[in-house]
């Protein structure tokens, strides 16, 4: 018997993990995340929709983005939001 389960590069599983973080910002807060980046050590990301000058993004950022990216890539050193 062959197992079928797909294999996913670190890159892609990280893509899906940020965009499923954005579904529930866009839903419940209508503001946004985007990958930018991630070269294995630190992700980029871009804040967008209601959280660009919402004084409570850097809390978004660092709780609820790296607090999630954490939980399944511990090794991350940071993430980061830039422009």
């Amino acid at each position: 018997m062959v197992n079928k389960t797909p294999s996913f590069s670190e890159n892609e599983q990280m893509r899906g993990l940020i965009e499923q973080l954005n579904a529930y910002i866009t839903t419940y807060h209508g503001g946004s995340v985007e990958l930018v980046s991630f070269d294995g050590n630190i992700v980029k990301v871009k804040l967008g929709g209601a959280c660009l000058g919402c004084p409570l993004s850097p809390m978004t950022l660092k709780g609820w983005v790296e607090g999630t990216v954490r939980q399944f890539f511990p090794d991350i050193e940071k993430v980061e939001a830039i422009n």
